[in-house]
C-alpha cells in the first residue's frame, strides 16, 4: 500500500511540476476596452413673426405685431411665417388662429382659412391647424425652415360698410405658433399629438 501511496505521490508532483512549469512560462492575451456615453438634451425652437406693415420696429423689415385701419374692399399685408432654429429638433408645427375679423372677411380665396388650406395647413379641431404640407398626414419639419401660414387679409366691400366695421374696431387676429418634437411621434394622427402635447 506504501508503495502505491508513493507512486500516485510521485504521480501527482510530476502532474504539479509539468502545470508549474507551463503556467509559469505561458503569456496570457488580454484586451480591454471601453464606451463612455454622454447625453445631451435636444430642444425644439420656434420663432414666428411677419412683415413689419405699420412701421412699429425701426430699421426691422419683420415685426411680430401690427395695427391696420381697415376699409372695406381692402387687402391687408399679413403674413405670419414660422421659423424653425437651426439648432433644433424635427418637430410637427400647429398654429392656432383667433380671426376676429372673419365675419367681415371677403369670401372665398382669399380668406385666412382658405389660404392655410393651399399653404399646407390642415383644421384639426376648433381653430387649431397642423402643417402637412403636400400630404394628408402632419409634415415632418426641419431646423432652419420658414413655414408660411398665411398672406393676407381681404375685406369683404359689397357686404361691408363703416358703420359695420365700427362692430370691429377692437379686433385682433392672433396667430399662436406650437412645435412639437417629431422623436416619438411619427406614427400619430395629428389629433393625438396635439392632445398628447397638451396644449389646449
Amino acid at each position: 500500500m506504501k508503495t502505491k501511496n508513493k507512486a500516485l505521490l510521485l504521480a501527482l508532483c510530476a502532474v504539479s511540476l509539468v502545470t508549474a512549469s507551463v503556467f509559469g512560462t505561458m503569456a496570457y492575451l488580454t484586451d480591454n476596452d471601453q464606451v463612455t456615453n454622454t447625453f445631451t438634451v435636444g430642444s425644439v425652437a420656434i420663432t414666428m413673426d411677419e412683415q413689419d406693415v405699420d412701421d412699429s420696429t425701426p430699421n426691422a423689415d419683420r415685426d411680430t405685431r401690427n395695427s391696420y385701419k381697415l376699409l372695406p374692399g381692402q387687402t391687408y399685408t399679413k403674413d405670419p411665417a414660422i421659423h424653425v432654429g437651426a439648432d433644433s429638433e424635427d418637430c410637427f408645427l400647429f398654429v392656432k388662429v383667433e380671426n376676429g375679423i372673419a365675419g367681415i372677411e371677403k369670401a372665398g380665396s382669399t380668406t385666412v382659412a382658405s389660404q392655410m388650406a393651399t399653404k399646407g395647413w390642415m383644421l384639426v379641431e376648433g381653430n387649431v391647424y397642423v402643417y402637412v404640407g403636400k400630404t394628408d398626414k402632419p409634415a415632418v419639419v426641419t431646423k432652419g425652415a420658414t413655414i408660411p401660414v398665411f398672406d393676407n387679409i381681404t375685406i369683404d366691400g359689397s357686404t361691408v360698410d363703416n358703420d359695420t366695421l365700427e362692430g370691429y374696431k377692437d379686433a385682433n387676429i392672433t396667430v399662436t405658433a406650437y412645435a412639437v418634437q417629431k422623436d416619438g411621434f411619427e406614427t400619430k394622427t395629428a389629433a393625438e399629438i396635439w392632445t398628447a402635447a397638451a396644449f389646449n
